[in-house]
C-alpha cells in the first residue's frame, strides 16, 4: 500500500513529524550546497566547516525528535498507522545520510580537493544545481505524496546514478586529466549515495511498503519494474 493512502486519515499527529522532515530536507541542502561551494572553490572549506557541522548536528537531533515523537504516539496515543510509524522510521534514516555524505564532500575539500579549474569543472556545477534542487524536489514529493512526481524523479534519479558508476569506471580504466582521480572517484561516489538515499525517499511514495528502500541498490540489482506500485 502505497504511502500516500495514509494521508487524511486522523493522523493529525504526524503534522509536526511531517513538518520536521522537511526540516531536515532545508538543512541537507544547506549543508549539500557549503560543501560543494567549498569544493568548488566559491568558499573557503575551513571557513564553512562550522556551519556545515552545526547543520548536520541539527539534523540528527530532529531524527532523534521524530523517532521520540513517533514512540510516544504509537505507545500512548494510538492515533498512527503502524506503516506510517515504519515509512517515518525508515525515511528519517535515509535523509539523515544525505548530510553525512556532504560532511564527506566537504572533507574533500579540507584535505585539498579543488574542481574549481579543471576541464570538468562545468559537469560538477550542473551536478551541484540538479542535486541541490534534488532534494528539495524530493522533500515536495514526499510532502504531497505525488507519485507522477516520484516516478519522474525516480528515472531522472537513475540515470543520474548510472552516470556516477560511468564516471568512476572511466577514472578507474583511464585515468583523471590531473592529479586529483582520488578525490573526483569519492566525490561521485558520494553524490551517488545522496542521490540514492534522496531515491529511497521517494520511494516511501511510489512504492508499497515491503519494497521500501530498494533504491539503495544499483537499477540493475534492484526487483524488476513489475514490483511498482501499479497493480497493488
Amino acid at each position: 500500500m502505497p504511502f500516500g493512502l495514509f494521508q487524511g486519515k486522523g493522523n493529525e499527529r504526524l503534522d509536526s513529524i511531517e513538518a520536521k522532515v522537511q526540516t531536515m530536507l532545508a538543512h541537507d541542502r544547506h549543508e549539500f550546497d557549503l560543501a560543494m561551494a567549498a569544493l568548488l572553490g566559491d568558499r573557503v572549506a575551513k571557513e564553512v566547516n562550522p556551519d556545515l557541522r552545526s547543520t548536520d548536528r541539527k539534523v540528527n537531533r530532529l531524527e532523534r525528535e521524530i523517532r521520540r515523537e513517533l514512540l510516544v504516539h504509537s505507545s500512548v496515543f494510538k492515533g498512527i498507522d503502524l506503516p506510517a510509524i515504519l515509512i517515518y522510521m525508515s525515511v528519517v534514516k535515509d535523509i539523515e545520510r544525505v548530510g553525512d555524505y556532504a560532511k564527506n564532500i566537504l572533507d574533500l575539500a579540507l584535505d585539498g580537493a579543488d574542481f574549481s579549474s579543471g576541464p570538468d569543472a562545468g559537469e560538477w556545477r550542473r551536478l551541484w544545481t540538479e542535486i541541490s534542487q534534488f532534494i528539495t524536489y524530493a522533500g515536495a514529493v514526499f510532502r504531497d505524496r505525488d507519485v507522477a512526481r516520484g516516478r519522474e524523479l525516480r528515472t531522472r534519479g537513475d540515470a543520474l546514478l548510472n552516470l556516477f558508476d560511468d564516471r568512476v569506471s572511466d577514472l578507474v580504466r583511464e585515468g583523471a586529466p590531473d592529479a586529483q582521480a582520488a578525490a573526483y572517484a569519492l566525490a561521485y561516489r558520494y553524490l551517488k549515495r545522496v542521490v540514492a538515499h534522496l531515491m529511497n525517499l521517494i520511494s516511501a511514495v511510489i512504492m508499497p511498503l515491503d519494497k521500501l528502500d530498494y533504491f539503495d541498490e544499483d537499477p540493475e540489482d534492484r526487483l524488476g519494474r513489475e514490483d511498482d506500485a501499479e497493480g497493488y
